[in-house]
């Protein structure tokens, strides 16, 4: 038997525009926010405020630790640390944007919960836009974060109108 690169897929069924229902759920997996995750951060985004590494400063403001970085909070909701991104592996044709709202700080050793939910279906002729609300909660069962990504996804070859069909 021969080995097929093609064949070795995380998701099976690759999954098309059409395939997605409104309120579909797509949990990520939790992560704690720990002193190594802040540091990689820090270092990767350049930003060296003490609010983020300085747990003395941080409480001297009234924080009860350091506190993350936004878009750390942020990236935390990133498709790719779930099954979406292998759902789509042949029909993904763009990520169009992402938006967030920071609604409650994040502070070291705070476990968040993200989850993406499909809030958006937008069809086109041969492609549609897939909105996901972004949501992260930590520990405490607080919202932190709400968002919203928007991928552009192939529909169906079968789905297509050919241009001699109105």
């Amino acid at each position: 038997m021969s080995f097929d690169p093609a064949q070795h897929r995380m998701i099976a069924e690759q999954r098309w525009y059409e395939d997605f229902r409104l309120g579909e759920r797509f949990p990520l997996p939790s992560r704690t926010m720990t002193s190594a995750i802040f540091l990689a951060f820090q270092a990767a985004s350049g930003d060296n405020h003490p609010i983020h590494y300085n747990r003395e400063y941080c409480q001297a403001r009234g924080l009860p630790d350091m506190l993350a970085h936004g878009y750390q909070v942020a990236i935390q909701t990133a498709a790719g640390a779930g099954i979406f991104p292998h759902l789509v592996e042949e029909s993904l044709k763009a990520f169009l944007e992402q938006s967030s709202r920071f609604l409650h700080p994040v502070v070291l050793g705070d476990t968040l919960y993200p989850c993406l939910e499909v809030d958006e279906l937008s069809p086109n002729r041969t492609t549609g836009v897939v909105g996901l609300r972004s949501t992260v909660h930590n520990q405490k069962g607080v919202q932190v974060l709400e968002g919203r990504h928007r991928y552009l996804l192939r529909r169906r070859v079968s789905a297509v109108c050919s241009p001699a069909t109105p």
